[in-house]
């Protein structure tokens, strides 16, 4: 008879768990926070330490794939932490910036021409710039003050902006036809960061007298490009938008919220495949699963611009990556665009680096 009672108030305990944690709905924390942090430190660790991304005067390239995405989502991480300072994994990333910075006239590209090719050292710097400018911009809006060290990398930033042509307005882009950061169509992904560097940066900075006619070629370009991009470039028009006013258009800002939803998949993630017409470099298939560096975008992105988290679409990309963090290494999986990678290896981690990154923003957007 006890068995029988012990039975079934186990049921109803099992029972009453499932009711909470569905009606605490796709916002519960089921996923880990600290895992997520551990695999990101280990991450960037390692991304500065590998001999293939070390740099001239001891630094290391700020890489748009690990090192620039890790700049924005660590922080994230330290409320459901309980962390009161950086990491020391943040730290070694933002010394390495404001050393380059600081010693811009003197460090080389991170690609010269003289053993890259034509035009790589333009590229580097320009590319470069800009990523130095977001990883400062972010780190002192913590501190809620630019400091001189921001100022400086965003005057590097600036000088480099093009002024005439089809690129007017943005910055020369690294292009090693890899996507989607390193390919023909990634300047407006570059100029979107830029938008998003300026926007976020503390102390009024997108209101300072100098900046306003670059900022002004810089809105004339997302603006004037925007319909044209793909979804993913879209994205990151967006969240420029949500940061930085008259990025975009209320119109093209409703569009790409629309386009955005509309890719949603049937188990409430989304493919980054779906958002452009990529194809690897190797002729082997893409994964169109849902994957975690799609799902985080669109439901970061999404709000970002205003749309709840109960909405049906957020809720449910919530939901997903709630679901499809992998328990023992802390991170949540894409696959490359490029190459069919071995997953296990270093290089086949960069997407999941990314994706990781903005599945942590979105969760505790």
């Amino acid at each position: 008879m006890q068995r029988h009672i012990a039975a079934a108030a186990c049921g109803i305990v099992v029972v009453a768990v499932a009711w909470t944690a569905a009606a605490r709905g796709a916002d519960a924390p089921v996923w880990n926070p600290r895992a997520a942090a551990g695999y990101l430190d280990r991450r960037s660790d390692w991304w500065s330490t590998w001999p293939n991304a070390a740099r001239d005067h001891d630094t290391f390239c700020v890489s748009c794939h690990t090192a620039a995405p890790y700049a924005l989502a660590r922080p994230a991480l330290r409320r459901s932490l309980g962390e009161t300072a950086p990491s020391a994994t943040e730290a070694k990333l933002v010394a390495n910036v404001v050393k380059r910075v600081r010693m811009w006239k003197e460090v080389e590209p991170f690609y010269p021409d003289q053993t890259r090719g034509l035009p790589k050292t333009s590229e580097s710097r320009g590319t470069e710039s800009v990523l130095n400018a977001l990883v400062l911009a972010s780190r002192d809006a913590s501190a809620g003050s630019l400091s001189d060290d921001g100022r400086r990398a965003f005057d590097n930033m600036w000088a480099l902006q093009l002024k005439t042509g089809d690129l007017s307005g943005a910055w020369a882009w690294l292009n090693f036809h890899y996507e989607p950061w390193e390919a023909e169509r990634s300047p407006y992904f570059g100029a979107a960061v830029a938008a998003a560097s300026v926007g976020m940066a503390p102390g009024g900075y997108a209101a300072t007298p100098d900046i306003q006619d670059r900022l002004k070629l810089l809105r004339a370009y997302l603006q004037k490009g925007h319909d044209a991009q793909h979804l993913f470039n879209r994205a990151m028009g967006l969240w420029a938008s949500s940061l930085l006013p008259e990025t975009l258009t209320r119109d093209q800002q409703r569009a790409t919220i629309d386009a955005l939803k509309r890719a949603q998949l049937a188990d409430g993630g989304w493919s980054l495949p779906s958002f452009a017409d990529w194809k690897r470099i190797d002729g082997s298939t893409l994964d169109t699963a849902s994957d975690g560096y799609a799902t985080g975008l669109a439901s970061f992105v999404l709000q970002a611009v205003g749309v709840p988290r109960d909405d049906a679409s957020v809720h449910r990309g919530l939901a997903w990556l709630n679901a499809h963090q992998d328990q023992a290494g802390g991170f949540w999986f894409t696959a490359s665009l490029n190459k069919n990678r071995d997953p296990q290896s270093d290089p086949g981690r960069f997407m999941s680096d990314a994706g990781t990154a903005w599945a942590v923003l979105a969760l505790t957007k």
